[in-house]
């Protein structure tokens, strides 16, 4: 598949990013800190793709975790990631669809999603909590990091534009519509944290990667013509609609 063709996270990924997460390391650390996870705790992560957080989560806490994902070439790298970090027996990757998850009920301390909800129409996007409330024990947490609109939506050019970036249909939601969402499948709360997205920014690459990584990256994506097109019309867009896209991470409590 060509550079043009891929979506935004698989192309990224190809470049060399590990970080595909709109809002970063500051996303995905605040999530964590909102987590209460313990050795006992059992975490469900869906779309967990290279097994990133997945790796992190075991490290940090020791806890039990169960990394789904429907994209076997991710799940492969998963598994291999997994295996060099010698987590096998913490970490189950599966391949699974989150719309129909192969748990039992109440069966999950905590479910993480990130950057996924974001790409689903707001009626499968409620289709997909109900199944991650479904799964959660009561008192459990779900984790979500996704991409929110810092006022009620794009224009309707540049939203087809960054659908067009990405290669997917993008349905981002402002902070009052993402907690709205929540509330509506019975959590109790949900405590909400945003910021300026850094899946683009120099800055953010940096930070999330480190400069020698960040550095092979941007070599990468200049390196052919292909790559040059699709990363500078990546980084033009993100950077062109800095104010009106921002990252969000949400706890919700069942």
């Amino acid at each position: 598949m060509s550079a043009s063709q891929k979506a935004g996270h698989t192309f990224l990924a190809s470049l060399g990013k590990t970080r595909l997460r709109p809002g970063g390391v500051d996303a995905t650390e605040w999530l964590f800190s909102q987590s209460a996870l313990t050795p006992d705790s059992v975490v469900l992560e869906v779309a967990c793709n290279m097994g990133t957080t997945s790796i992190e989560l075991a490290q940090r806490f020791g806890c039990t975790i169960y990394a789904i994902d429907m994209d076997k070439n991710a799940l492969d790298q998963a598994r291999q990631n997994v295996a060099a970090a010698g987590l096998q027996d913490k970490i189950h990757v599966l391949e699974a669809n989150a719309t129909k998850l192969p748990f039992a009920d109440d069966a999950f301390d905590v479910v993480i999603n990130e950057a996924m909800l974001t790409m689903y129409v707001d009626k499968a996007k409620t289709r997909l909590i109900d199944e991650y409330y479904r799964v959660l024990k009561p008192g459990g947490r779900l984790l979500t990091h996704d991409i929110m609109f810092t006022s009620e939506r794009l224009e309707t050019g540049r939203q087809t534009q960054l659908e067009e970036i990405v290669r997917s249909n993008v349905s981002p939601m402002s902070q009052e519509a993402w907690k709205a969402l929540f509330i509506a499948s019975h959590f109790q709360s949900v405590d909400t944290h945003n910021g300026a997205m850094s899946l683009m920014s120099p800055a953010g690459l940096i930070r999330d990667e480190g400069l020698p990584r960040a550095a092979k990256i941007l070599f990468n994506g200049l390196r052919t013509r292909e790559n040059r097109t699709r990363f500078l019309g990546m980084f033009r867009f993100f950077r062109r609609n800095r104010h009106q896209l921002n990252y969000i991470a949400c706890c919700s409590r069942k």
